[in-house]
């Protein structure tokens, strides 16, 4: 019930994100004086509307998105007579630039609201993380119980017992080196003896004898089997709570980095069309793939249900600042594209005046048709893609 619940907050979250993005187009363009003839959140059949001045509002059955329709917004839009004069490709560069930047600034807006947010109640998170093999909290080993979850346990677990300690970074087990926890674990559990643990500390590498405990463990799939147990998870950096006073200076610091983070995944996303692909036939998902709207809810049920309130909160800030990165590319249909336009024809009018020539007109967007074509499909099939590893190896939050 709680994932359910999660999960429906979430994607209302995505929902209300997409909705203020156009708010931003649509506030922008009424106040430069453009005339904006419809607003509605969803595709498909209408549900309901109103008109409020010049503008229908509304609602429609999917809520995937949400469009505002601003009069003239390219040469090829139809007009009514009393529309030409407001077009939007009639009218200055400094305000087409505004309404076109107002959909993406509004997702940055509230992606910093939502991290002020955060760091007040929960406390921002550490962007700069130990290794991913670095040891963290150490225990005793428990037993797994019939409900799968872990018995109390007391006293010192293997790896205390070991020497080892938090912060030492692990190369290799049994001389397998690892890179990910996913690979530590796994070759832990194959241990049914003594084995040893090769680590970096303080600059030193060292070998480190360990006797693992035997215990029951249930994988995502298949009944429970005996593995090999330590008592140890992956280290991790605090995060760190501020005052309300406090959390704007701290929460633009961050952003900045944020920012950033954002921009090198959004890099990276041709290059996990092949990791999407192995995990959607079969292979290991790789954690650091791109999600769908639907991944990215079930992620937000996960952390609900696990009382992870604060994770929620992070991952919808982070989706709202992808979106904004991700509308800045300079591809037609996306915002980025059209300010890529704008941009073009004033360049080239700034041109043509200094030659002694008249501006020119507007760019044809019929001949930008064929690339705006291939991006649409080019983004259809990686989001299609995305869609059913979402669906065949989610992502999960782990054990």
């Amino acid at each position: 019930m709680v994932f359910a619940l999660g999960f429906a907050l979430f994607a209302l979250g995505i929902t209300i994100s997409i909705a203020l993005h156009e708010c931003g187009h649509m506030w922008a363009a009424q106040a430069t004086g453009m005339k904006v003839r419809r607003y509605f959140i969803g595709f498909g059949p209408k549900i309901f509307s109103f008109r409020r001045g010049e503008t229908e509002y509304g609602l429609k059955a999917l809520p995937l998105g949400g469009f505002c329709d601003i009069a003239g917004m390219t040469a090829l839009d139809e007009l009514e007579p009393e529309e030409v004069d407001r077009a939007m490709y009639r009218q200055s560069t400094w305000k087409r630039l505004v309404v076109m930047f107002g959909g993406i600034a509004m997702n940055f807006l509230l992606g910093f609201l939502l991290l002020v947010v955060l760091a007040v109640g929960w406390g921002l998170p550490q962007l700069e993380q130990p290794p991913a093999t670095a040891l963290g909290t150490m225990s005793c080993v428990a037993d797994e119980t019939p409900e799968n979850t872990l018995a109390p346990c007391t006293g010192d677990g293997p790896a205390q017992r070991a020497g080892l300690q938090r912060g030492d970074v692990v190369k290799a087990v049994n001389d397998v080196e690892v890179s990910t926890w996913a690979q530590f674990q796994a070759e832990t559990q194959k241990q049914n003896g003594p084995f040893t643990y090769t680590i970096e500390r303080d600059g030193q590498t060292l070998i480190v004898p360990v006797t693992p405990e035997r215990v029951l463990r249930s994988p995502k799939e298949g009944p429970a089997r005996e593995v090999g147990a330590v008592g140890v998870g992956p280290d991790f950096a605090e995060p760190q709570q501020y005052g309300v006073l406090a959390a704007i200076p701290a929460t633009v610091s961050f952003t900045g980095d944020f920012f950033l983070e954002t921009v090198k995944s959004l890099a990276k996303m041709p290059q996990k069309v092949s990791a999407l692909w192995e995990a959607v036939t079969g292979g290991e998902r790789d954690p650091e793939t791109p999600v769908s709207v639907y991944g990215a809810s079930r992620i937000g049920g996960e952390t609900a249900e696990r009382g992870l309130w604060g994770m929620f909160i992070l991952v919808l800030a982070s989706l709202n600042f992808f979106l904004g990165a991700f509308n800045l590319l300079p591809l037609l249909p996306l915002d980025g594209g059209h300010i890529a336009v704008v941009i073009y024809e004033k360049i080239r009018d700034t041109l043509r005046g200094l030659r002694g020539k008249a501006p020119a007109g507007p760019v044809d967007y019929l001949k930008l048709l064929p690339v705006t074509y291939v991006v649409v499909v080019i983004g259809g099939a990686f989001m299609v893609l995305t869609l059913a590893a979402d669906i065949v190896n989610p992502i999960t939050l782990g054990p």
